[in-house]
């Protein structure tokens, strides 16, 4: 598997250069909100959504002006909606940071994703770029629409494989989609091209959650047990929703009580890891996840072979094999 360094090659400097243009358009007049942006653009990850921007604006035309505030929306709009969750769900940490309402409350960071939507609407409006607007509204009206019906299903929890689809392709296979589809945008890239890349995203979004739903079930570095966080949170995974569906009406009974009332006690949610792996529930995810990463693959081999191309290959594999 190519690492990442090698997968940002073809684009590599413009990477660099979005990264200073973006703290440049986060900076503020107003002393406390530059100094929260300044924490925030400190603790970035690792890049990967300007990365499919970058790279699917290389296959579609080339990288332009539009590409970097294609890039910037995304990271504007999106940053405001981890914000959000964060106040929502009342978490102290975020990839091992502190979030910013462990830091500096609620109202503070109710108001600093505010600002930042308001930054991206008004970045895209300045230059006109409806198109590009319109791409990342929806994706944040389905990221919206992806959380509440997965609170909605979750007070049941005897979830449907094709409603556990439906809440990642809209949780978190939009956003991937709209950072595709953007970079197409970006490049001029006809309606047909746009739908092609907005497709390749959504595709590698679905495969990238559920590798993420696997990690529940590998061992964590610190326990070397696994981490069954997904089931102490009681969020239904691929890998479960197959064992529910592959047992009788007592045993499904069961293991929904296991999920309601127990996950806190790591012996039972331990015994429930298992019981999924004995019954092929990790093979099957696997298996899933593979389908919609060829798919994803298939979908390139329309565009000219060429570095970027073959970058966006492999952060496919990547997003699919990465250990954490």
């Amino acid at each position: 598997m190519a690492s990442l360094n090698e997968i940002k090659a073809p684009v590599e400097h413009h990477i660099t250069e979005f990264e200073k243009k973006f703290r440049d358009s986060m900076r503020s007049s107003v002393p406390l909100l530059d100094r929260i942006t300044a924490y925030l653009v400190k603790r970035k990850g690792k890049q990967i959504r300007p990365l499919f921007v970058f790279l699917t604006a290389e296959v579609s035309g080339g990288i332009n002006e539009t590409t970097y505030r294609a890039a910037s929306l995304i990271e504007l709009l999106h940053t405001a909606t981890l914000i959000h969750d964060d106040v929502v769900d009342d978490s102290n940490e975020r990839r091992g940071f502190f979030s910013l309402n462990a830091l500096w409350k609620n109202k503070i960071s109710v108001l600093i994703g505010d600002f930042l939507l308001s930054k991206g609407l008004l970045l895209s409006l300045e230059n006109d770029d409806f198109e590009l607007l319109r791409i990342v509204s929806d994706a944040t009206r389905e990221m919206s629409e992806g959380e509440l019906l997965q609170i909605e299903k979750a007070r049941r929890l005897d979830i449907q494989e094709d409603v556990y689809f439906e809440i990642i392709r809209k949780k978190t296979a939009s956003l991937i989609a709209s950072c595709c589809a953007s970079g197409a945008a970006s490049a001029g890239a006809d309606k047909e091209t746009i739908s092609r890349l907005h497709r390749f995203g959504e595709l590698t979004g679905i495969a990238f959650q559920i590798k993420d739903d696997l990690f529940d079930y590998s061992k964590s570095l610190e326990t070397g047990k696994p981490n069954g966080i997904d089931i102490k949170e009681k969020k239904m995974t691929l890998p479960l929703i197959y064992l529910l569906n592959n047992s009788g009406w007592v045993e499904k009974r069961r293991i929904i009580n296991t999920v309601k009332h127990h996950n806190d006690n790591p012996v039972k949610v331990a015994s429930l890891i298992q019981q999924v792996k004995e019954a092929g529930g990790i093979a099957y995810a696997e298996k899933q996840m593979l389908e919609y990463r060829n798919q994803a693959i298939e979908l390139l081999h329309g565009f000219e072979p060429s570095p970027a191309r073959k970058s966006l290959e492999e952060l496919v594999i990547f997003t699919t094999e990465r250990k954490h």
